[in-house]
């Protein structure tokens, strides 16, 4: 019977109250640009907006986004919702994508892009994520493209394989349709030898190595890139004398070699 008073609201379960505190967790933003083309990896070329994530568990020797995690950047930093990226996206892009990258630092820090993930697909959004494969998050599962880039000797960092292995078991189970792939930087003869590691380790993975770019705060555009084409072409040579990397694609970085160092492109 009525009495005039409003129902009591419904118990909220503890696992609900995490999942909605999840999604409604802000998300630390570090830039939104585009559209743009896709400069590495599995889904080099392609047209995407850039979604790019504050905050690195890696500290890489050559990082050329260290303003994600070293500082520089804090005062960058906007905390945004799902809804408000989406609403920039639209206000950069218009009509003119269909595909979203979200980068960082490392964008598998951070729980709470699943939500993020899920406002873009309910768009028809497709999705990409490179992360060095240091953590898991359960929104990986739905990711439409992942690339996954261990780092070398070169970065001054640590793999750790048990964790890589983890991942590379959880990726490979997902449904059909989503794909992901390694992709490993080299600098040097070390890096090789960790590149063909890696591939050995994981042979049925698709398999990409790629130049790295050893100068990132240089502004003379023109030497630049023929520094890069020159590391592209020594890079060709020596995979082409390797009998460990032969299912692989060598790719150079192709935003530097178009925009060399510039930011937001």
């Amino acid at each position: 019977m009525n009495n005039g008073q409003s129902p009591a609201p419904a118990a909220v379960s503890s696992e609900n109250r995490a999942f909605t505190s999840v999604i409604e967790r802000p998300i630390p933003i570090m830039e939104i640009f585009g559209p743009t083309v896709q400069g590495e990896g599995m889904v080099i070329g392609r047209k995407t907006m850039f979604v790019r994530t504050a905050g690195c568990d890696y500290r890489c020797a050559w990082c050329d986004s260290a303003f994600t995690w070293d500082g520089s950047g804090t005062d960058s930093i906007l905390r945004l919702s799902p809804v408000q990226i989406w609403e920039e996206l639209l206000r950069l892009g218009g009509d003119r994508f269909d595909h979203v990258t979200l980068s960082g630092g490392n964008p598998a820090l951070l729980s709470q892009l699943g939500g993020l993930v899920d406002v873009l697909h309910s768009h028809g959004i497709t999705v990409a994520v490179e992360t060095q494969g240091s953590r898991w998050q359960d929104w990986l599962l739905d990711i439409d493209e992942i690339t996954i880039s261990p780092k070398p000797p070169s970065s001054g960092m640590h793999t750790d394989w048990g964790k890589l292995d983890d991942i590379i078991s959880r990726l490979s189970a997902r449904t059909p349709g989503r794909s992901f792939s390694l992709k490993v930087v080299v600098f040097d003869d070390a890096d090789l030898a960790y590149a063909e590691t890696v591939h050995e380790r994981y042979p049925n993975v698709p398999f990409y190595v790629q130049t790295g770019n050893p100068d990132v705060s240089t502004t003379d555009a023109d030497a630049h890139v023929s520094d890069l084409l020159g590391r592209y072409e020594r890079l060709v040579d020596a995979v082409m004398q390797s009998d460990r990397l032969n299912d692989v694609r060598v790719l150079p970085q192709l935003h530097t070699l178009v925009w060399s160092n510039k930011r937001g492109v």
